[in-house]
């Protein structure tokens, strides 16, 4: 028995698509992947100065599985095309009094380093734990591959997500089990990774802390890019048709159904499914006729809180620094009212707090021979804070040169080299993040689960969403869990109807 071809259409090579993009093909569907990028990957692109690599997007691998399942749709194996190094320790924190705290390792590892800090949170550290593998057992495990497209699902499980007080935020959940500041603040920093203030992103992310526990942090020999390179050449090998360097204009929608796209040079490519990987708010604003877009997606654009937005600096030194590790989280002198200044005032402060990547840690492939290389990316407003990053831009990044410069890398300005910076209206022109924000809506229990956008689009048929502003949200795990939410929607060609 035969059946007809049918035709998959992915918009945008993030993770999210990507993922997709495979996911489908498995199902038995013709895939295309259209993005307008001259490369794969989405945000994670891969910069190249003068013998210094810089992966762009995401740099700390957890729950590898996720990334192991699209190779073993096709009987392959991750190993066989990518080594992930499990990376000692996870994060270094650095406080702005030039104490240090080590996570990760073992237990033990952990519970030795709070001990230097504050003995009395040990027992503590102990219960935040158990506590995060019960959030992680229910929230993560379970609902995480789930469509919440239904009201009443989402009320179904409220007395669960009340018994895990999901209401209260992941600094409220971190204070009640830790009482050193430095400990509160190192233990609640994880809704930044996808775009969270700690102080109002739902505790529900707090389930990242068993989710580090469990699988580790692992750095990918060639970086973030040798993981999207090789699942390019996974889609090669499965007939995957990948099309670059070409924009989506239009989904075109016939009678509630989406039926094709229509490209910027004018051409038309017919699908049976179209699978978005856009930020949702500029797919429903930009890419489908207002007349055709649900009021329900209407209403949660219009009430949308966006994640922060993000100053990345790239560069190279022409010395190395063994004693940064490859994740250093280096904390500024104030931290609530430095969260309140760039997602709640919107404003520029002073201080700042900062994620310093040093791949050159793990592989020194990323620089020259006796160099470094180095990412450092710092929390700022998104687009809807009155900034002109054509001037604040350069400002900002001489500050926090200088701050490095007398702290953990010393004589940098003497030794910097092939520098270059990204800002919010970076984001929001190459990558059409609304607002420039760094991961879509911000993580926020009132745009979780049922009141985040849908995988499915509301009022379009055989239209569907992934990536960072769709359930479950965003970071890496986030949006590969998009996919698998897209995967149980779709029938297999065989069922398509």
């Amino acid at each position: 028995m035969t059946t007809t071809p049918r035709q998959a259409v992915v918009i945008g090579s993030g993770f999210g698509g990507i993922a997709s993009a495979l996911r489908l093909r498995a199902k038995g569907y013709q895939v295309k992947i259209i993005d307008r990028s001259p490369m794969l990957g989405g945000r994670a692109q891969v910069f190249v100065r003068n013998g210094f690599k810089h992966d762009a997007g995401p740099t700390v691998i957890t729950a590898p599985f996720l990334l192991e399942e699209l190779f073993e749709l096709f009987n392959e194996k991750l190993e066989d095309h990518v080594q992930l190094v499990p990376l000692t320790p996870w994060y270094r924190f650095y406080f702005s009094d030039k104490t240090t705290f080590d996570y990760g390792g073992t237990i033990e590892d952990t519970l030795a380093e709070i001990d230097k800090i504050e003995p009395r949170d040990k027992e503590g550290y102990k219960k935040l734990l158990i506590h995060s593998k019960n959030i992680y057992d229910i929230a993560f495990t379970k609902l995480s591959a789930i469509l919440f497209d239904r009201f009443m699902l989402m009320i179904s499980l409220v007395p669960k997500l009340l018994v895990l007080k999901s209401y209260e935020s992941v600094w409220g959940m971190v204070s009640r089990h830790l009482m050193n500041p430095k400990l509160r603040q190192a233990f609640s920093i994880q809704p930044l990774l996808v775009g969270g203030n700690p102080f109002s992103t739902t505790s529900i992310y707090g389930l990242i802390h068993y989710l580090e526990r469990r699988f580790g942090i692992f750095f990918p020999m060639g970086g973030t890019g040798a993981i999207v390179n090789a699942y390019k050449n996974l889609m090669e090998r499965n007939n995957i048709e990948i099309i670059l360097n070409q924009s989506v204009k239009k989904i075109i929608i016939d009678n509630g159904k989406a039926v094709g796209l229509t490209l910027d040079d004018g051409s038309k490519v017919g699908a049976d499914i179209i699978v978005s990987n856009a930020d949702p708010t500029y797919l429903y604003q930009n890419m489908v006729d207002q007349d055709d877009v649900a009021i329900a997606s209407k209403v949660k654009i219009k009430l949308a809180h966006y994640s922060m937005g993000l100053m990345v600096i790239y560069f190279g030194t022409t010395r190395k620094y063994p004693d940064v590790v490859h994740h250093t989280i280096w904390l500024g002198k104030t931290y609530k009212e430095l969260l309140s200044n760039i997602f709640d005032k919107k404003i520029l402060s002073d201080d700042f707090s900062l994620y310093i990547h040093r791949p050159t840690a793990t592989d020194a492939s990323f620089a020259p021979e006796g160099c470094d290389s180095f990412y450092v990316l710092c929390p700022v407003p998104n687009l809807k804070a009155d900034i002109d990053w054509s001037i604040e831009g350069e400002i900002l990044k001489n500050k926090i040169i200088d701050a490095l410069d007398q702290t953990i890398l010393p004589d940098l300005k003497k030794h910097m080299t092939e520098d270059f910076f990204m800002t919010p209206k970076d984001f929001q022109s190459n990558y059409l993040s609304t607002h420039g924000a760094g991961f879509s809506i911000a993580p926020l229990f009132r745009q979780s689960a049922w009141f985040r956008f849908h995988n499915k689009a509301e009022g379009i048929k055989n239209l569907y969403i992934s990536g960072a502003g769709t359930h479950p949200g965003a970071g890496l795990p986030g949006v590969l869990c998009s996919a698998k939410v897209i995967d149980h929607l779709i029938p297999a060609v065989a069922d398509f109807k």
